[in-house]
């Protein structure tokens, strides 16, 4: 990154902080009467927003959030993706109005035609043949390691080096300088040390991964299909295609998390890509927001798992799998409302070119302003990032970040309307996200790059 004024960043951080307090005394008058929550927000991720305390919010509908003082926001954080349909879509509504007050039953552990048609449709979608559901993808992805350690009587998963998948105990862990596995710091309460779980490697780094692989000892390799969790890092040309020759060599399940890269097609990444994975974890947006989430199994993987219950594994009860609210009836209608009426395959075009639109503008202003800064984009998802060429692996990517220039970023734009997402640059495009929303980013995004470099 070209060398940047740090004392103007400070002070610019701290002018844009000052606004922020001066702009949003309703959510700062929330925030510190909220003293029955544990630090003050209902999830401690809640915290995450630069400016001190969290906006708290009015209504919600389409791309648009109002805050408790009035103010409108452009809303290209989306939840985090859980909001990719755009806020309360009417589809949505209507189905959440239809299972309650028309036909009851929001939990029953009892099964609806819904089920059955959604998992057709993902079956359709991303080519896998059996699903089962979640109320996250957290769950989907903890549930679905539990299966494949069974099925292939192997101890240990492999990650790549600062992915996410949830808070699964068995993916904190990443590559050290040395090329050494350690727990990714932070990591809350470990229960184990993770180098007897898991194998870590860098995305994008087949000659590693084929020697971890080599041990023999790995289930599977659990990935998104593009890391998004630490800034978007794109797959190199040939990488899928030899992680999937490696795992066939040795026998190892290739398992893909589309939580994120859903924004990639109606069929995900996987689809976009041509991708061949054992397994499918998936949640957040497909139902609208609504908790959901689904694992999506290959027939063989959905045989060797039944062959296993045949001989005693408990798949129906305590066995380690499997939820009380799991595939409740609310989750799953919302769920077909989502994919039969709004995030339809006619959908995602018009929200991809929109984001094109947001990455092309954004990077003709850093080549404008001679920032040494890139942007990325996986369909209708796209972040800058403060390195250029953007990063290939998560420890690169990691080596890029700098909170206090992403701190006046963040809060340059939500003090004019715009919110982003808060863990990093990401915009995220949804079917209410108009041409018009994308220049009022744009437009804030040159105000805040003239202030930064004048």
């Amino acid at each position: 990154m070209n060398a940047l004024n740090r004392h103007r960043l400070s002070e610019l951080v701290n002018l844009e902080r000052a606004r922020y307090e001066a702009r949003h005394p309703s959510s700062r008058a929330l925030f510190e009467r909220s003293t029955h929550l544990f630090a003050g927000v209902p999830v401690t991720w809640m915290s995450k927003w630069a400016g001190g305390f969290p906006l708290g919010f009015s209504t919600a509908k389409g791309a648009l959030i109002t805050d408790l003082d009035g103010n409108e926001l452009v809303d290209f954080a989306l939840g985090d993706t859980g909001a990719m349909a755009g806020h309360s879509p009417e589809p949505l509504v209507r189905a959440l109005e239809q299972r309650v007050a028309t036909l009851g039953g929001v939990t029953t552990m009892l099964p609806t035609d819904d089920a059955e048609w959604v998992a057709s449709e993902l079956s359709r979608r991303f080519g896998l043949e059996k699903w089962s559901f979640t109320l996250s993808a957290t769950d989907a992805n903890r549930w679905l390691l539990r299966l494949v350690r069974m099925v292939t009587k192997r101890p240990k998963i492999l990650v790549f080096s600062y992915s996410y998948h949830g808070t699964v105990d068995e993916t904190f862990v990443v590559v050290d300088e040395k090329g050494r596995l350690r727990p990714r710091a932070g990591n809350v309460g470990a229960p184990v040390n993770p180098a007897r779980t898991t194998r870590v490697c860098e995305f994008n780094d087949l000659a590693t991964l084929e020697r971890e692989l080599a041990y023999g000892d790995v289930a599977a390799v659990l990935s998104e299909p593009a890391l998004t969790n630490i800034g978007i890092v794109l797959p190199a040309p040939g990488f899928w295609e030899g992680v999937r020759r490696l795992c066939d060599k040795t026998d190892t399940l290739l398992l893909l998390d589309e939580t994120h890269t859903f924004s990639a097609g109606p069929g995900g990444a996987t689809r976009r890509m041509n991708l061949r994975p054992d397994a499918i974890t998936i949640g957040k947006s497909l139902g609208g927001g609504v908790p959901s989430g689904a694992i999506g199994l290959s027939g063989d993987l959905a045989e060797r798992v039944l062959r296993s219950a045949r001989e005693g594994a408990d798949l129906v009860d305590v066995g380690g799998v499997g939820g009380t609210l799991a595939g409740n009836a609310l989750s799953m209608a919302a769920m077909r409302a989502v994919l039969g009426e709004v995030l339809t395959d006619e959908a995602f075009a018009p929200m991809e070119l929109l984001a094109t639109t947001f990455a092309s503008g954004v990077e003709r202003s850093i080549q404008e302003r001679g920032l040494n800064w890139s942007i990325s984009q996986l369909g209708a998802r796209c972040e800058y990032r403060f390195t250029s060429p953007a990063p290939t692996s998560g420890g690169a990517s990691m080596r890029s970040a700098d909170a206090p220039l992403e701190d006046y970023l963040h809060l340059f734009a939500i003090n004019r309307g715009v919110l982003l997402t808060p863990f990093h640059n990401m915009a995220l495009m949804c079917p209410a996200t108009t041409s018009e929303h994308v220049a009022t980013h744009q437009r804030v995004f040159d105000q805040a790059l003239d202030e930064l470099v004048a």
